[in-house]
């Protein structure tokens, strides 16, 4: 037999066994799991299967300035452990996430039994408007400040809020300077100082509110405030 009449034979070998799945392609998308996912056949409904899930399915809702909103929890089958859950994905939320810290003001949760799922009807109320949720600008770090600053007074706003990517140790006397520069630049060194607002806290901030007319920070912000000094 020729060296090419072998080389026909070897492949149609390959072909035939279970070689041949080095010649297939398969592809598969991978999206974030849950969080994102509503339930098909239950309009307006998420699901979780985990406590992640919770928590992601929560700040999708906060997202969205929901106030009444269903979740469907798979694989928690003692009531306790569903109870303790939502108690601490709540809490979460509201205490230690930046959107929850900066827009809730209370999540209540009821559960419901089903036949293989737990149905939570859950309750949002908000110190923060719709408008004011969908206002918040993402940054990678503290240095876009100047920028959404100088542009925010250039547009007449008297607020502003950014979710920043990134908070190191050095970054909250960074953002006292660039407040600084800023209200220097645009002559205000006379006026009433802004209102700096971090959340969920000062040492851990993921969202930076500023009042710009100085303002003074609503109660429920105390201790989680700082006066940009001139």
């Amino acid at each position: 037999m020729s060296m090419r009449g072998i080389a026909v034979s070897l492949c149609a070998c390959l072909l035939l066994t279970g070689c041949a799945s080095y010649l297939e392609r398969t592809y598969s998308s991978v999206e974030p799991h849950s969080g994102k996912f509503w339930e098909s056949e239950a309009a307006g409904t998420l699901r979780a299967e985990n406590y992640q899930d919770i928590v992601n399915d929560l700040l999708l809702l906060i997202g969205r300035h929901t106030e009444q909103g269903t979740i469907r929890l798979y694989n928690f089958e003692d009531d306790v452990i569903v109870a303790e859950t939502l108690e601490q994905a709540t809490l979460e939320v509201q205490q230690e996430t930046p959107m929850g810290a900066y827009a809730v003001e209370y999540i209540t949760a009821s559960s419901r039994s089903q036949r293989g799922y737990h149905e939570i009807a859950l309750q949002i109320g908000y110190r923060r408007t719709a408008d004011q949720i969908q206002a918040v600008v993402n940054a990678t770090s503290t240095e876009a400040l100047h920028t959404l600053l100088t542009d925010a007074l250039a547009q007449g706003e008297t607020e502003l809020a950014v979710r920043i990517g990134y908070w190191g140790q050095d970054s909250r006397a960074r953002v006292e300077e660039i407040v600084a520069q800023v209200r220097e630049e645009a002559g205000l060194t006379q006026t009433p100082a802004w209102t700096v607002n971090y959340y969920p806290d000062q040492e851990t901030a993921g969202l930076i509110e500023f009042l710009l007319a100085g303002e003074e920070a609503p109660p429920e912000d105390e201790g989680k405030n700082l006066a940009a000094e001139t």
